[in-house]
């Protein structure tokens, strides 16, 4: 990924990017979405599912679950210090969300191109279900520099 993934000065500096660039998110902001882990090519974030973000059916939109593993995926993509877009996202929803769920997602790189990246990632609930598993393709905007 890169070759400063062991220097922790590097790490703590890359984590400190990555809380500035999600702090200035204000779709994270709004559905309560908070980074709580980063290591190279792998960012945690968690959410809670409030009513706000349910549906008629008392369960997490869908788009819930979307915006988190798409996000954890960007934000694994950034901590290999790459500025990303997605381009495509295959999701597979195998349980439902229920309001008042702790939920979880966490993004990582499995290809780190020069021009495309793909990722994995899976929704977590607070019983350790997966709740979606993800993959995605990304472009690669330019490198983010720290």
């Amino acid at each position: 990924m890169t070759v400063f993934k062991d220097d922790p000065r590097i790490v703590d500096t890359v984590r400190k990017k990555i809380d500035v660039f999600y702090s200035q998110n204000p779709m994270l902001e709004t559905m309560g979405i908070q980074v709580t882990s980063f290591t190279f090519g792998e960012v945690r974030l968690d959410a809670d599912v409030t009513h706000n973000l349910t549906n008629v059916y008392g369960i997490a939109h869908g788009g819930l679950a979307m915006v988190l593993a798409d996000t954890a995926m960007g934000g694994a993509c950034l901590g290999c210090n790459k500025r990303v877009v997605t381009l495509s996202m295959t999701m597979n929803y195998l349980k439902a969300l229920p309001e008042g769920t702790h939920i979880y997602s966490v993004g990582r790189v499995i290809h780190n191109g020069n021009h495309t990246m793909m990722c994995e990632a899976d929704v977590i609930d607070e019983h350790g279900d997966v709740c979606l598993k993800t993959q995605g393709t990304f472009y690669v905007l330019k490198e983010y520099t720290y």
